[in-house]
């Protein structure tokens, strides 16, 4: 750390030190093995192409700018196929995506990058909706009156009868324009529920500060295995079934959802850490990759202008699938009805055959029995892969070739391969864990530079609602180094507090 960067942490402190020799904030855990490269050309030609001028644009590491692409065109594609599993089942081709990286690794720049096609394709949507919204509220008017005058007019209607048939005349109310969203950020589960029902029935939850879903309200411990069982069923492609006192039954069917989080390493270690979520399975359904930091590597180059013809391609690409109607149920207007990719029989023959291989290591000691929930998916999601590599190439595709399957089983070892990586970094003591849950609350819902105790077991997550477990989450953070004592206290949140701490953000 620089000795600028060391004196922005302590910026409008009481006291500046004046020995600046401190040494950065140490994480909580320990740190990661490192990772291999990830397999870019197992992307197929296009897809790589758009990595590799991500990557030499921005210099994010390998690993963030394919989960981006590849997240990405799960998203545009997943409304159009389902695969069709080797067991004869029918899956949607939605994934889940984590990427891991520490703030600075330009997460944000590469799903910016990545995502050219479908900010221009929610443009194109907001248009059309505030036209299509502005006619469908003068509809509405005139319908609600005339309503009423069928309603109230005892001469014209006299009868309950006369009065039903005129109903029956005027129709049923307009129907209002989907609400033009793509992509949301940080819902809860219920919000999600609701975009579905009135929106695009095709979205994907993209972060790039997945901290903020991760310790959103949606994750809090009354909601969290709430959302995480919702957003399992999501995944699986079932039907939203909510009974709600203040909303009613809701039936919300053929919906399609994809996610990609970026969050931090100490985020991921407290999500993972979650016993909860675990066993509710929502793990199983994620792909995650933490990548090396490139920091101290991008010196900075001119972006060729065929990196930039490929991003362009790439972006023309995906608002040319995004522009292609989507498939719908007779008489509906955002009730999906995806066609379903066949595997040709070669490609069959391979992903049983992958399947089979998983099932032997799956065995006590062997390779995949630590990672034991993932690797029971590992060929589903290796289908899923394809569907989604096949769709992107064709959007008019029956089926999954050989080649294909091959490269999505190749994608989806190297998935396997992190996941055995980062499970040994999962394993923290209770207290331990509990000073890092704090650590991310403070990160990203503290919104003042200093803290005290009790602002730690008044307002902080739960499990730290009294004075001496408070006292001991601030030593091991302390420790640490992501809190720093202030001599003399400060005036926290408007009232004057002795015993002060200034929060050392990550940077």
């Amino acid at each position: 750390m620089t000795e600028q960067a060391i004196k922005a942490v302590f910026d409008n402190a009481k006291e500046i030190p004046k020995d600046m020799n401190h040494e950065p904030p140490r994480p909580l855990r320990r740190p990661l093995a490192a990772a291999q490269g990830y397999p870019v050309d197992l992307l197929g030609k296009d897809m790589a192409r758009a990595v590799r001028a991500i990557h030499n644009k921005i210099q994010a590491p390998d690993a963030i700018c394919a989960q981006s692409v590849l997240a990405t065109v799960t998203l545009v594609t997943q409304g159009h196929g389902d695969i069709v599993l080797h067991t004869g089942q029918s899956r949607p081709s939605s994934e889940y995506f984590l990427t891991v990286a520490d703030s600075g690794e330009r997460k944000t720049s590469a799903d910016n990058e990545a995502q050219r096609g479908i900010e221009s394709f929610e443009k194109e949507l907001w248009k059309k909706y505030t036209l299509e919204k502005e006619d469908y509220d003068n509809q509405c008017t005139a319908w609600d009156r005339q309503r009423a005058q069928i309603l109230n007019d005892k001469k014209k209607h006299p009868s309950q009868s006369s009065k039903k048939q005129a109903l029956d005349e005027l129709g049923p109310a307009p129907i209002s324009p989907l609400f033009p969203a793509i992509i949301c950020p940080e819902p809860t589960y219920e919000g999600l529920c609701k975009l579905l029902a009135i929106g695009q029935p095709s979205m994907g939850i993209f972060s790039n500060e997945g901290g903020q879903f991760v310790g959103g309200h949606g994750m809090k411990e009354d909601n969290r295995l709430k959302t995480a069982a919702g957003m399992s069923d999501l995944w699986d492609g079932k039907t939203i079934k909510r009974v709600r006192s203040g909303d009613g039954a809701s039936i919300i069917p053929n919906r399609r959802l994809s996610m990609h989080l970026m969050v931090q390493p100490m985020v991921f270690g407290q999500f993972y850490a979650d016993s909860l979520l675990e066993s509710q399975g929502i793990f199983s359904r994620i792909l995650v990759a933490a990548p090396d930091s490139v920091a101290g590597k991008r010196m900075f180059k001119t972006v060729s202008a065929q990196d930039e013809h490929a991003l362009q391609e790439f972006s023309e690409r995906l608002l040319s699938i995004l522009q292609t109607p989507l498939p719908l149920v007779d008489g509906t207007h955002n009730e999906l009805s995806p066609r379903c990719l066949e595997l040709a029989p070669k490609a069959k023959e391979l992903l049983i055959k992958f399947s089979d291989h998983v099932e032997t290591q799956l065995a006590e000691g062997q390779a995949y029995q630590p990672i034991k929930p993932l690797a029971n998916k590992l060929a589903e999601h290796a289908a899923r892969l394809a569907a989604t590599k096949a769709l992107f190439v064709d959007l008019s595709a029956s089926q999954v070739d050989q080649n294909v399957m091959a490269e999505a089983i190749g994608l989806v070892e190297f998935y396997a391969a992190e996941a055995l990586r980062l499970r040994g970094t999962l394993s923290i003591n209770p207290t331990l864990a509990l000073a890092e849950k704090a650590l991310i609350w403070m990160q990203t819902r503290w919104g003042e530079s200093f803290i005290s105790l009790p602002d730690i077991y008044q307002f902080g997550p739960n499990g730290i609602e009294d004075k001496s477990t408070a006292v001991k989450i601030v030593d091991i953070l302390r420790d640490h180094g992501w809190l720093i004592s202030v001599q003399g206290g400060e005036i926290v949140r408007g009232q004057k507090r002795r015993e002060v701490w200034r929060i050392v953000r990550a940077l």
